[in-house]
């Protein structure tokens, strides 16, 4: 049976499936557990992506320190700095077991593993130092590698980073948080002393599982879509598939969120510009018909939106952004401009403003309209 979903449909599903409609969720820990992560950049122009996600969800209630404490104590893990459920760990494990890859190996895999072979003694020594006296910040593991890093470009001589992040591709070696130099450097550790000694599954089984919880967060998305770094956008064979009014190709739905469409209830939200309901582009601009794009990295004459412009949600379509930015030092948090995709209603505007005063309130600044 293929499921036909009006865009309406389709939207609702996944803004239901992102956990964005009326009706709130209360634990920190079994949100993220749904949304199967939360990412950990560390850019404050407003907060944290992974506050502004949460709060988003959990609204004025959801305390910033409950995520720092679900990370200190380990429930959650800081994976390619992605907080991801203890528990899901083993997931992706599997893969680590496999490292660098099935057979046959492409070349650049070829090329990573000869590098980690001919560096051996460099990465036992790391083993060894983190075993002693980790956790430790990479400006502290001596570089003992005899044959450098091939690049001559971000990473030119950076021969203990790239040793670090392969070490976590192979699970030896983990991120355990931050410290020293205020906070800023990442804490490296062994991964034994970091991720559960679950049952790891076959590479086969845990992939199709991830692609089932995935699904089970988005609600609605492509069996195959262009590849992400870290995390997908697509989700395999899991769920049923559907089609959607005027949009070309076939979709994997999750069928739990089919019940109740007609009768889902939606709210306004301010999302964060990682959020997963805008991460991918190429399903909000077939489903929402709406247009996003992060500028941080453009020149500010080229930005549209503003340098962390928060996707503005009213129900189940995406109405506009806010260039807002949290200016502790005057107590603020100031509105620059405010992009409207179509006209706003009147109710619209007032839950926009209400959610406005909530995040200002939560962030403990003034709002300021400009």
């Amino acid at each position: 049976m293929v499921h036909e979903l009006s865009r309406q449909d389709a939207r609702r599903i996944a803004v239901r499936a992102q956990l964005l409609d009326a009706d709130r969720p209360t634990d920190v820990l079994e949100t993220v557990r749904h949304l199967t992560f939360v990412q950990l950049d560390p850019t404050r122009h407003v907060a944290p992506s992974a506050d502004l996600v949460l709060w988003s969800r959990l609204g004025p209630s959801y305390d910033a320190d409950e995520l720092r404490d679900l990370l200190d104590t380990q429930a959650l893990i800081d994976h390619h700095q992605l907080a991801r459920p203890a528990e899901d760990l083993a997931l992706y494990r599997a893969e680590m077991a496999q490292w660098p890859g099935p057979e046959p190996l492409k070349p650049w895999q070829e090329s990573v593993r000869d590098w980690v072979e001919a560096n051996d003694g460099c990465r036992r020594d790391v083993l060894e130092l983190l075993r002693g006296d980790g956790p430790l910040p990479a400006s502290q593991i001596p570089d003992t590698c005899e044959v450098p890093w091939p690049s001559s470009g971000w990473n030119n001589d950076k021969n203990v980073k790239m040793l670090l992040a392969n070490l976590v591709e192979r699970g030896e070696v983990a991120r355990a948080g931050r410290g020293g130099n205020g906070g800023r450097e990442v804490l490296w550790d062994l991964a034994e002393r970091i991720y559960p000694d679950d049952p790891v599954p076959p590479v086969a089984e845990a992939r199709a599982e991830r692609d089932r919880r995935r699904l089970r967060s988005l609600g609605i998305a492509r069996a195959r879509a262009a590849q992400q770094p870290n995390e997908p956008n697509d989700v395999g064979e899991a769920g049923e598939p559907a089609v959607v009014e005027g949009v070309k190709g076939v979709w994997r739905v999750d069928p739990r969120w089919l019940d109740g469409l007609r009768g889902s209830t939606g709210r306004a939200a301010l999302l964060s510009p990682l959020d997963r309901l805008v991460a991918d582009r190429k399903r909000l601009g077939e489903i929402f018909d709406a247009e996003y794009y992060l500028e941080m990295y453009k020149p500010a004459a080229q930005r549209r939106w503003g340098y962390w412009a928060l996707p503005v949600l009213w129900g189940d379509r995406i109405v506009g952004k806010l260039d807002a930015v949290a200016d502790r030092d005057a107590g603020e948090l100031r509105v620059d401009a405010v992009h409207e995709d179509e006209p706003w209603s009147a109710a619209c505007r007032d839950d926009v403003r209400r959610e406005v005063e909530s995040l200002a309130g939560w962030l403990g600044l003034a709002p300021v309209v400009i």
